[in-house]
């Protein structure tokens, strides 16, 4: 996972690199987990068996941290990895059509340096944001059990924890919009509750919080995309939104 630093004069460089530290470590252990049995013999499973286009690499068949910037003011959630997306070059939403359409529209909302996203090498820069998942693992079938849910909640919590400038939780998709949800109230500590009755995810659905607003928008896979059932327009309009929501102006 990459950390990108920023320059002493987007805040206290002490701050900045005390989190971009953080952040690596947790990166560490995060990519070291094995709490969860059916999903590390899926992961590796996947790793092993690669699929016919991807054979000659070497797949990461690991959890996979988020990546961003350590100054983020947006955070994008999505629900898991894809199992020869990220599983395989181990950045989030890289290697993959999702990726491809997510990061053409990052980079028209200035979030991104390219929209290129091959690898985590690629030179992929992001500015005021950072995108992790609800779950660090791929799933069978693209669908983590509410245990594995659970388990992987504490590293969110941490994650959101040491980004200490987010406003903004951009939940890409309904599962993600309920992780959110889960992640805000175990991020609230004692005495933090559930919200009833639960609020509603939808395409521009928004929830506002005291220290964190929640921004729903359609998950750009295939499925999706591929339909017209999440346009550009559409995600350009919630990224736009987004930076409003953060004091980003436009």
């Amino acid at each position: 996972m990459t950390v990108e630093a920023r320059d002493a004069s987007d805040g206290p460089a002490g701050e900045r690199a005390t989190a971009a530290g953080e952040l690596a470590e947790l990166a560490e252990s995060v990519s070291n987990c094995r709490r969860c049995p059916r999903l590390v013999a899926w992961r590796e499973q996947v790793a092993r068996e690669r699929r016919a286009a991807f054979a000659d690499e070497r797949y990461w068949g690991r959890p996979v941290p988020g990546f961003g910037d350590p100054a983020a003011r947006v955070l994008v959630l999505g629900l898991a990895p894809a199992a020869h997306g990220a599983n395989r070059t181990g950045r989030m939403f890289t290697g993959d059509r999702s990726g491809d359409f997510l990061f053409a529209a990052l980079t028209r909302a200035g979030f991104a340096n390219q929209a290129s996203s091959v690898s985590p090498d690629d030179g992929l820069s992001l500015r005021d944001l950072w995108i992790t998942a609800a779950v660090r693992c791929a799933p069978p079938a693209n669908r983590p059990t509410p245990q594995e849910r659970q388990q992987c909640l504490p590293w969110t919590v941490r994650e959101l924890a040491l980004l200490g400038r987010v406003r903004v939780i951009l939940c890409l998709g309904g599962l993600a919009w309920d992780a959110a949800l889960r992640l805000l109230v175990a991020a609230g500590g004692p005495g933090a509750r559930t919200l009833r009755p639960k609020p509603r995810f939808g395409h521009g659905e928004e929830l506002a919080g005291e220290s964190y607003a929640l921004l729903g928008c359609y998950h750009p896979s295939q499925q999706n995309t591929f339909t017209g059932r999440l346009t550009e327009s559409m995600i350009d309009a919630v990224l736009q939104r987004a930076r409003e929501l953060a004091g980003l102006g436009r």
